[in-house]
């Protein structure tokens, strides 16, 4: 029999949810995640993925895939400390230091474990982490699993870092400080201020993280909020995702040799987690390579951002102060945000609403993520959708 105290727990909080406009619905794709979707037998205009380049459709990746599962098998057998790194990893991660202008990196199952392997290896309860306040949920659980003092700062507020790094460091109390950012975030689509971080990070001598994984294959053509400041050989870790702009899935640290060959030996989900799928390594590799080789796929995505941002903000809407290809329409009412995700549902178009936790309270918003894949046709009959649907709802 089941507890009551757990089936009064979740029935009274799941209601909770409900009533504040603050539980999320879970639609299923019954077609691959591309410019249009379908759910429920519907074809919507989809602004909702984070498939920036449209590469997890491309069929080069496809095939890449399909060979590589017929060499190796669907999976690889084993964690990569016993057996289960194959020659297919060893050469995915040469190409992604190569691609982030580093000396080495680690693959890893997702960007969330990168966070939380990362972090905890160097980190421990005699250091302390400087962590920008709108930093990404696994950043902050990362933080969180090292036991390591947290020190949030402001938003991007570079007197309030030096402040407390200055703080932190003279203190004595710390063996050592890092400081931890998002290369862009995610919720506003502006990019952290590398370079003011970078000078605070040599005059206190911080470790430096960046978790680009909204930045890497959009930003610094393709190599990322890094390359983009001409940072590379001024940032300890460079963690990215496989799964956005690469548009597969998994993530990886990037940095020096040293700090890769620690990683592998100390970070847990490395050690404890079975390796990626053969196919899904060597279908990044092929994004590597097509990202390495041309930027149209870039241009392409920032021109679709740049038409979306100015027609939706032509039409009065509130998008923020977004530098990226991220386009948040912010409503702030947790309930007028989500109907208004689901009205523009009912109309064709496919944008979600993000509510708290996720952002914080009374900044509820519809987040946009055009993509190298929509056509001006796509981006056209969105706008016309947001206009219609915000002057019903009394948005604009």
């Amino acid at each position: 029999m089941s507890s009551h105290v757990l089936e009064n727990f979740l029935k009274e909080n799941l209601e909770d949810l409900k009533g504040k406009g603050l539980y999320n619905e879970i639609d299923t794709l019954e077609s691959a995640n591309g410019p249009v979707i379908k759910i429920n037998g519907k074809e919507l205009i989809n602004l909702s993925s984070n498939n920036y380049l449209g590469l997890a459709t491309d069929k080069r990746l496809i095939e890449a895939c399909n060979e590589a599962t017929k060499t190796y098998g669907v999976g690889a057998g084993a964690v990569r400390t016993i057996n289960g790194t194959l020659k297919v990893h060893i050469e995915l991660e040469e190409k992604l230091a190569k691609f982030k202008h580093t000396e080495a990196a680690i693959a890893y199952q997702s960007g969330f474990n990168c966070n939380m392997a990362a972090i905890s290896a160097v980190m421990d309860k005699n250091d302390a982490i400087l962590s920008d306040e709108l930093n990404h949920a696994s950043i902050i659980d990362g933080c969180r699993l090292s036991k390591a003092k947290i020190i949030r700062f402001n938003h991007s507020d570079m007197d309030d870092l030096r402040a407390k790094a200055k703080e932190a460091t003279e203190s004595g109390l710390y063996n050592k400080v890092m400081v931890i950012t998002d290369g862009v975030f995610s919720m506003d689509g502006d990019i952290a201020k590398l370079p003011e971080i970078v000078k605070i990070a040599e005059e206190f001598d911080l470790i430096t993280y960046v978790d680009d994984a909204h930045g890497s294959g959009v930003l610094g053509k393709g190599a990322g909020t890094v390359k983009h400041f001409g940072l590379s050989d001024k940032v300890d870790f460079q963690i990215g995702t496989l799964s956005k702009a690469i548009g597969v899935v998994g993530g990886y640290v990037a940095g020096k040799q040293d700090l890769i060959d620690w990683l592998k030996v100390r970070s847990r989900p490395f050690l404890f987690s079975t390796s990626l799928t053969p196919g899904a390594a060597a279908a990044c590799i092929e994004a590597i390579d097509i990202l390495s080789n041309s930027t149209e796929l870039q241009e392409k995505l920032w021109e679709n951002a740049d038409y979306l941002k100015q027609g939706l903000k032509d039409i009065g809407f509130d998008i923020g102060n977004s530098e990226t290809p991220i386009t948040p329409v912010i409503i702030g009412d947790e309930v007028k945000t989500q109907k208004f995700s689901k009205r523009l549902n009912e109309e064709g178009v496919y944008a979600k609403s993000i509510v708290f936790p996720t952002v914080p309270r009374g900044t509820g918003r519809v987040r946009n993520m055009p993509t190298a894949a929509h056509t001006k046709e796509m981006l056209d009959q969105a706008i016309s959708t947001y206009k219609k649907v915000g002057k019903e709802l009394g948005i604009i």
